[in-house]
């Protein structure tokens, strides 16, 4: 990502903006606030993308040697060849900042968004019509588009593309963390997408996010092949999200980032009761669900073919979501994702089971365990899961194989490789840095000790390879291990990294769901005691009134 232009103090523009933007939502709720200004962001990248292309047709007019000679520049074929957004006259930046000042700015602004919808079906029902509310001044409004209309003023394209895409990911940010627990539920923290996509390197293949937020995930999977010097076109994304308003900021989020965001679907429904890419094989998950979802509707789900591992429990959509995730793997696919760190250990209503049985299919590759605090709508305890249908390395065909097949057999002790048959497991929890009292994140150097120590555990060729397998990895006492699967068995199938890298068990092995329902039975049975009792009292208070 590239960093955006710095003043004089050093402040990167971001922030100034966001500092700027803040003092004007005066008394404006962050969470109603954010389409506002994120609106408007978006209509100013897309309308940036038109006047460039605008003036070069408007030069071919009168130029017979252009490439755009005879060109119309109010065509919008023109700008749908060019992969550019048809802004109507009355919705570009320089018409709607000429009406700043005026008092009926709002009605212009969404009747800006409402022309630009009728123009680009894609965009349709996904733009922000909320200027006109009675909430938002028209004298703020306008300092708003004054604010935002000095973001990449001049740049080409591509250059206005990448600020403001800057400036809409950290805007994006900054809003999460206002709305405190709300936030979470559209914005999983950059530090951990960032850890997620390098340990996975999807250079190559399609990418699902069946939970995708405001599409984080698929941003930062494009922006990992552009920084390895690979093509963003031999990717594809898919994702689905349930709630419509989230849904319109990965539109507008992927839109800005020049990302095909056809393939994002929206239902209310949800991906388990109406899978927006039932028949879809990715070569990568990357996915942050909701943790501990008791309302995912299991009970409509209980003889559905992607339970193969066990039936998950009505009440606990944790283990719904990894065989989700698992359905949609190709057979050399790979999935990392976040979830609560009870479905480490948890053993109610068969999730042990499953787990075991996960284990067994050698489809667990590697755990991370994550500090406290990196989430913004949670205090719940997270872990990391990576999940591979093709721990063998096996050949597969070349469209689907992962990475130029570098991995390492992790899966056949018969392979004299003394890493065979384990799961790797990293205990991240003394990592990050508070960013504020609530809120913690990954550094750049935490990320890079984390993907180091798992690409050195998984790529290095086994000996039967001709490489010295194992030899780039060693075991870090209270950082990581790689445990044999026998190791896993003796364990009864628990998965929390401290009982494998050598950290005392009672904290990292704490169960809060487990405990809450122990807790709320025995308080149960201690208020049927005390009706019990109480209804006793009561009988031997009559007896004596009686006989007294």
């Amino acid at each position: 990502m590239a960093k955006a232009k710095k003043n004089n103090n050093e402040e990167p523009i971001e922030k100034q903006l966001w500092k700027a933007a803040d003092k004007l939502r005066k008394n404006i709720d962050a969470a109603e606030y954010k389409h506002i200004v994120l609106g408007l962001i978006f209509l100013k990248y897309i309308s940036d993308a038109f006047e460039e292309l605008f003036n070069k047709l408007k030069q071919g007019e009168g130029d017979p040697s252009s490439e755009w000679a005879g060109a119309d520049p109010e065509d919008k074929d023109e700008y749908k060849a060019e992969n550019v957004f048809f802004v109507p006259e009355n919705a570009r930046w320089s018409y709607l900042q000429s009406k700043a000042k005026l008092p009926e700015i709002g009605k212009v602004a969404d009747n800006a968004m409402d022309t630009i919808e009728k123009d680009n079906p894609s965009l349709r029902d996904v733009l922000p019509k909320v200027f006109a509310r009675g909430n938002l001044d028209p004298t703020s409004l306008g300092s708003l588009i004054d604010l935002v209309g000095n973001i990449a003023l001049g740049d080409a394209k591509a250059r206005s593309a990448d600020v403001l895409g800057h400036v809409f990911e950290y805007f994006l940010g900054e809003f999460a963390l206002a709305e405190g627990k709300k936030g979470g539920q559209f914005y999983t923290p950059r530090s951990v997408v960032e850890l997620l996509v390098e340990m996975l390197e999807p250079y190559k293949g399609r990418v699902l996010d069946p939970c995708c937020g405001s599409g984080g995930m698929f941003v930062q999977s494009e922006k990992f092949v552009e920084d390895h010097q690979g093509k963003v076109n031999d990717i594809s994304i898919y994702g689905q999200e349930s709630n419509q308003t989230t849904w319109r900021l990965a539109k507008m989020n992927l839109a800005i980032r020049h990302i095909d965001s056809s393939q994002v679907k929206w239902n209310n429904e949800g991906s388990f009761l109406n899978d927006g890419h039932k028949d879809l094989k990715a070569d990568y998950v990357i996915a942050n669900p909701p943790f501990n979802d008791s309302d995912w509707s299991g009970d409509l789900l209980r003889k559905d073919g992607r339970w193969k591992y066990g039936t998950p429990p009505t009440g606990n959509a944790n283990y719904a979501w990894i065989q989700h995730f698992l359905y949609h793997l190709s057979p050399s696919g790979q999935a990392g994702f976040v979830l609560a760190k009870g479905a480490l250990t948890s053993k109610t209503s068969g999730e042990g089971d499953i787990r075991k049985e996960l284990i067994e299919a050698r489809l667990v590759d590697c755990i991370v365990n994550l500090p406290a605090k990196l989430f913004l709508n949670t205090q719940i305890p997270a872990s990391l899961w990576f999940l591979s249908r093709n721990k063998a390395n096996l050949p597969a065909p070349s469209e689907a194989r992962q990475a130029g097949g570098k991995f390492r057999n992790r899966t056949d002790p018969s392979a004299c490789n003394a890493r065979a048959d384990e799961i790797l497991f990293i205990d991240a929890r003394n990592m990050g840095h508070l960013i504020n009292r609530r809120t913690k994140e990954f550094s750049e150097e935490d990320i890079a000790t984390i993907v180091g120590t798992y690409h050195a555990w998984r790529n290095t060729p086994s000996p039967l390879e001709g490489e010295g397998g194992g030899e780039g990895y060693q075991d870090i006492k209270g950082f990581c291990n790689s445990a044999s699967i026998e190791r896993v068995k003796e364990l009864d199938y628990v998965l929390t990294p401290g009982r494998y890298v050598g950290l005392p068990d009672d904290e990292d092995d704490f169960d809060f769901n487990e405990r809450f329902s122990k807790l709320k039975a025995e308080f149960e049975q201690q208020l049927k005691e005390e009706t019990r009792l109480n209804a006793l009292i009561g009988e031997n208070l009559a007896k004596v009134k009686v006989n007294g």
